[in-house]
């Protein structure tokens, strides 16, 4: 009797098993064909018109999109590029002498307020430098220009209305206030959010027309060092390292006597070594003077080269060699010291040398010839 139920059992079970086999085969067969769906695929992706293009500094290598330039690779980007980034290549700027970059390279709209030129002054010259300035190029320029002083100056500030700004660093001459003097320029600069930074010294006239036409030609997103070099060779430094050792370094830099220019990109790059006092340490690092350090850290660190440019003039020079019809196309003069008084530009105008010895007047008056204080010429007179 067990083994009849024995039997049953498992053909009980070898039935069911089959039958379960048969619905399995038959199920695909029996399913209507628009029930079955498709593999799903991945959906388009549509880039907004709207959306952000990537920040400058975030882009690769050789990638170009709207607004910016990659100085190291050579790339220019045209404000005009819309849409996905597409790679291009152009001959990589070249060093020149005349203040400009061979080959394509995007520019900038810019406007006088879009400059922040910084003036590097001590309180002693207040009176017999600076009151020259603020008469002359300054007043055309009083919200651009910030004068980096040693000492307060109420008399000044009321009488000038300008940007007085006493870094509270020694008056005395050398090294260590000149870099906190340059020190807190940069800060300031950098806070200012304007595009290009400029600076002068007290001996300095600025033509502005020029400074906006040169400057005009670049794009302030660009990696640019704008300046005239003391030297006719770079100059070798030595190097302090951790290990108390040294090692030597060459590189250009543009004498602050003459003036220089640094794009707003160029600026946020040397921050590292620059901003919040960091400049003071790096100058004591190579223990050089404030332009100086500043090409250091733009050629050696950030080897970005600097743009050589015969527009820009220090006391320095034989002024009187420059040509008198390219006075007015120049972007700084300058004038000779005590020891040389007579090293001044050579142009003829409604001052005489005694009333007018830096010449400084005359060129005002040349370029602004409605200011009040400006001799009217004479119909015909000719410089």
């Amino acid at each position: 009797m067990q083994m009849a139920l024995v039997g049953v059992s498992k053909s009980c079970f070898l039935f069911s098993l089959a039958f379960c086999s048969l619905l399995l085969l038959l199920i695909p067969a029996l399913q209507s064909p628009t029930s079955q769906l498709d593999a799903p695929q991945p959906r388009p992706q549509i880039k907004s018109a709207s959306a952000k293009q990537p920040h400058h500094a975030d882009l690769p290598a050789g990638t170009v999109s709207a607004g910016g330039t990659d100085s190291a690779a050579g790339l220019s980007r045209s404000s005009e590029v819309q849409g996905t980034p597409v790679r291009t290549e152009i001959p990589t700027p070249k060093r020149t002498v005349d203040g400009n970059i061979s080959g394509p390279r995007p520019t900038d709209k810019l406007e006088l307020k879009d400059i922040f030129i910084a003036v590097k002054t001590t309180r002693k010259y207040h009176k017999s430098r600076l009151e020259l300035l603020i008469q002359t190029w300054v007043s055309q320029a009083k919200e651009q220009t910030y004068i980096f002083t040693d000492g307060d100056d109420k008399e000044l500030q009321v009488k000038s209305r300008t940007n007085i700004i006493n870094t509270n660093c020694s008056a005395a001459h050398n090294r260590q206030a000149l870099c906190c003097k340059m020190s807190v320029e940069y800060d300031k600069f950098i806070e200012s959010q304007k595009k290009w930074f400029c600076h002068v010294d007290d001996d300095n006239y600025v033509i502005l027309p020029s400074l906006l036409r040169l400057l005009s030609s670049y794009h302030h997103s660009q990696d640019i060092y704008l300046g005239r070099p003391s030297l006719d060779h770079p100059i070798e430094a030595a190097e302090r390292v951790k290990s108390d050792g040294t090692v030597s370094v060459k590189f250009w830099f543009a004498t602050g006597g003459a003036g220089f220019c640094i794009s707003r990109g160029l600026a946020l790059k040397m921050s590292p070594w620059t901003s919040l006092g960091n400049f003071i340490t790096t100058a004591e690092k190579i223990r050089l003077p404030d332009d100086c350090t500043i090409g250091y850290i733009i050629e050696a660190l950030l080897e970005v080269t600097l743009t050589h440019t015969h527009l820009f003039h220090s006391h320095l020079e034989n002024l009187q060699k420059l040509p008198v019809p390219t006075v007015l196309d120049q972007v700084t003069l300058s004038y000779g010291g005590f020891e040389n008084r007579r090293n001044v530009v050579s142009i003829v105008g409604g001052f005489s040398p005694a009333a007018d010895p830096t010449r400084f007047k005359t060129v005002h008056c040349l370029l602004y010839p409605d200011t009040e204080w400006c001799p009217k010429l004479k119909s015909g007179h000719k410089n």
